[in-house]
C-alpha cells in the first residue's frame, strides 16, 4: 500500500466516524457498554470474514506489546469516553476529548522519519479552535464547572489514550491490519461485564437494530481497520489535522436528520477547521505516494 492510498484509507475512517453521533442517537436507549459489546462484536465478525477469505489467521499471533496497545487503545478509549459522558455534560466532554487530533500531530514529531512543521501545528490548533467553537455553543450558560472535574479528567485521558494508540501504531507497521480483529474481539468481551456491572440491559426495537448494525459495520467496524492502515502507512500529520472534519460532518448529519439545529457556531467551526486543513496541507496539495 502506498503512502497516498493509506492516507485516503485513514480519511475514510474519519468520514465513517462522522456518522457515529447520528447512528448512536438512532440506536435509541441502548446503554454505552451494551452498545459497545454489540457493535464491536459486529466489527469482529467483519474482520473474521476478511481473514477467512484471505486465509490470514496468523495475524492474530502477535507479541504481548501489540495486544496491550490494541486493547488499551480500543477498550481503554471507549471506557474513558463513556465515563466522561457519565461524569460531565456531553458538550464539555466532547470538546476536551477532541484534543486527540492535535496530540497526534504533536506526538508524530517523535516518530522515526517524521518531521513536524509549524504549519501542521498551526493547522491542528485552528482545527481544535473550530471544535471549541462548536462545543461551546452547545454548553450551558455556566460553561465548564469544577463540579465536573472527574468527567473532564476522563475526557482528557481518553484524548491521550486514542492519540497515543494511533501514533504508537506506527512503530508496529509490520503488524498486519487483520490483528485489529483481535482487539475488537477483546473490546467486545470486556464490554460485557462492564455492561452488567454498570447498566441495565435494553432490547433494541425496530429501526434501532438497523442503526446498531450500521454502527458495527461502519464507525465501530471498518473504520478501525482503515484507520490502522492510515496511521501505519499514511501521512500521520495531515490525517491528524483532517480528523477535525469529523465533528463538523457529524453535526451537519445530525442537522440534516433532525437531531440538531444549525447555528452560527457551526459556520464558524467549519471556517476554522477548513482553514486549519488548508494550512496544514499547504506544502502538499495532494497526497504523495
Amino acid at each position: 500500500m502506498t503512502r497516498a492510498q493509506a492516507s485516503w484509507a485513514g480519511f475514510g475512517a474519519i468520514a465513517l466516524w462522522a456518522a457515529l453521533a447520528f447512528l448512536t442517537a438512532a440506536s435509541g436507549r441502548v446503554p454505552p457498554f451494551q452498545l459497545a459489546a454489540m457493535t464491536f462484536a459486529l466489527g469482529t465478525l467483519l474482520g473474521l470474514v476478511a481473514m477467512a477469505v484471505r486465509g490470514t489467521w496468523s495475524a492474530l499471533i502477535q507479541p504481548w506489546p501489540v495486544w496491550a496497545l490494541g486493547i488499551v487503545g480500543l477498550f481503554g478509549y471507549h471506557a474513558l469516553y463513556f465515563a466522561a459522558l457519565k461524569w460531565a455534560p456531553p458538550a464539555e466532554s466532547a470538546t476536551i476529548s477532541a484534543l486527540w487530533p492535535l496530540l497526534i500531530v504533536l506526538f508524530s514529531a517523535f516518530l522515526p522519519g517524521e518531521r513536524i512543521k509549524l504549519i501542521h501545528v498551526a493547522g491542528a490548533i485552528l482545527g481544535f479552535a473550530g471544535v471549541v467553537v462548536l462545543g461551546w455553543s452547545r454548553m450551558g450558560a455556566s460553561g465548564f464547572s469544577a463540579a465536573y472535574l472527574p468527567g473532564y479528567a476522563a475526557a482528557l485521558a481518553c484524548a491521550f489514550v486514542w492519540s497515543g494508540y494511533s501514533v504508537l501504531s506506527r512503530l508496529f507497521g509490520s503488524v498486519p491490519t487483520d490483528a485489529v480483529t483481535g482487539f475488537c474481539a477483546v473490546t467486545a468481551l470486556l464490554s460485557v461485564p462492564s455492561h452488567f456491572l454498570f447498566e441495565q440491559t435494553v432490547i433494541p426495537q425496530g429501526t434501532e437494530w438497523v442503526a446498531i448494525i450500521a454502527l458495527g459495520l461502519g464507525p465501530v467496524g471498518a473504520a478501525f481497520y482503515i484507520w490502522d492502515m492510515g496511521m501505519k502507512h499514511g501521512d500521520i500529520r495531515l490525517l491528524g489535522v483532517l480528523s477535525y472534519a469529523a465533528p463538523v460532518l457529524s453535526t451537519c448529519l445530525l442537522i440534516a436528520t433532525g437531531f440538531a439545529s444549525a447555528d452560527a457556531a457551526l459556520l464558524g467551526a467549519v471556517v476554522l477547521i477548513v482553514a486549519g486543513a488548508l494550512i496544514a496541507s499547504s506544502d502538499r496539495l495532494r497526497f504523495k505516494a
